[in-house]
């Protein structure tokens, strides 16, 4: 199957799916995909545990024809009989998008990999539909001077990471095992309008430190480079690839990779604030972060990000203009005592 172009901004295509299901779909990429389906003409159902979205995230869309929400876990016994579908998309988004995310939490994640995974690959089975895994990067966390510890599965922060491993290798098995129509999408640094700055990451963090007067720090000598990838491009990435056939997982990323001081400067420049710029300890000094390889999405899929890391982040200010979250606390708690979010789904 061809990819379609209709997903672009700049397209009005109808979406070649007439009912779609949307793990994790209160989620800040959840919730622009919803959007984005519902405008290309395609039912939605938004299945969430509000475990770490947020229904007012979703809120535009009550109503809507064609839209349903859904609160339940993907992970929980029965779910999929709850799924009446039929479904012609799945896209599963209800799982850690990040191997050092939640550690608090590592059942869930675990459970959100492997049961949750199987959920929604019976579901896309039995309805003959597309599955496509909402992934993110492998991660072989190598520091100087030490081997990478992505054999150790009982190491520290670990379960986000093994969960995603776990996900990725059971949709391919099926794929490979039972010709299961599935893939795989692996999204690095999406953001934009509706991302929470409790996670404590670039840009969400700077933005709300910068709007409320703080300081505005950036880790080490702030020269860690950000493969930025602006929401509206992250669901163009999605969907293209959700239109193909692929199996092979498919990389959607920004290809501009600004600094973090260059990402503080900006945020200070836009916001107009007077928050001094500092530079603080990196915990995470000489690790190797992975770096998005696009070249995949772009041949095959005909993907191509338009917006530049500026003008997202000219955009992604003014909504937060608009819509003031409380400022993550020491220890990953929000002002108003919520955990801080670190999923992208």
């Amino acid at each position: 199957m061809m990819p379609m172009a209709a997903f672009s901004p700049r397209g009005e295509s109808r979406a070649p799916w007439d009912r779609v299901l949307v793990t994790g779909g209160a989620g800040f990429l959840g919730s622009h995909l919803c959007t984005r389906l519902l405008d290309a003409g395609a039912e939605v159902d938004c299945l969430d545990n509000l475990s770490t979205g947020r229904a007012e995230k979703v809120a535009h869309l009550a109503g809507r024809p064609g839209f349903r929400f859904l609160e339940r876990d993907i992970s929980g016994p029965g779910c999929a009989d709850a799924l009446s579908g039929p479904y012609d998309l799945v896209l599963h988004l209800a799982g850690p998008a990040s191997p050092g995310a939640r550690p608090d939490r590592p059942v869930e994640a675990l459970d959100a990999g492997s049961l949750g995974t199987r959920t929604a690959l019976a579901v896309a089975g039995r309805d003959g539909a597309r599955l496509l895994l909402a992934s993110s990067p492998p991660v072989s966390p190598r520091t100087r001077g030490h081997a990478p510890d992505d054999a150790d599965p009982v190491g520290p922060h670990r379960a986000c990471a093994e969960a995603v491993r776990f996900a990725e290798a059971l949709v391919a098995a099926h794929a490979g095992a039972h010709g299961s129509n599935a893939g795989i999408v692996r999204l690095f640094a999406g953001y934009g309008p509706g991302m929470r700055a409790a996670g404590g990451g670039t840009p969400a963090a700077l933005i709300e430190q910068a709007l409320a007067g703080r300081p505005v720090t950036v880790p080490g000598d702030g020269g860690g480079r950000h493969p930025l990838c602006y929401v509206d491009d992250m669901v163009d990435g999605v969907l293209l690839v959700a239109a193909g056939r692929s199996v092979r997982p498919v990389d959607i990323g920004g290809d501009e990779e600004p600094t973090a001081a260059e990402i503080a400067r900006l945020v200070i420049e836009l916001t107009g604030s007077d928050s001094p710029l500092v530079f603080v300890r990196d915990p995470e000094e000489g690790s190797v972060p992975p770096r998005p390889v696009t070249g995949f999405a772009r041949e095959i899929f005909g993907w191509l990000p338009s917006v530049t890391w500026q003008d997202g982040l000219e955009r992604t200010v003014a909504a937060f203009r608009g819509r003031r979250e409380p400022f993550p606390a020491p220890g990953g708690q929000t002002t108003d005592g919520r955990a801080g979010e670190e999923w992208c789904a």
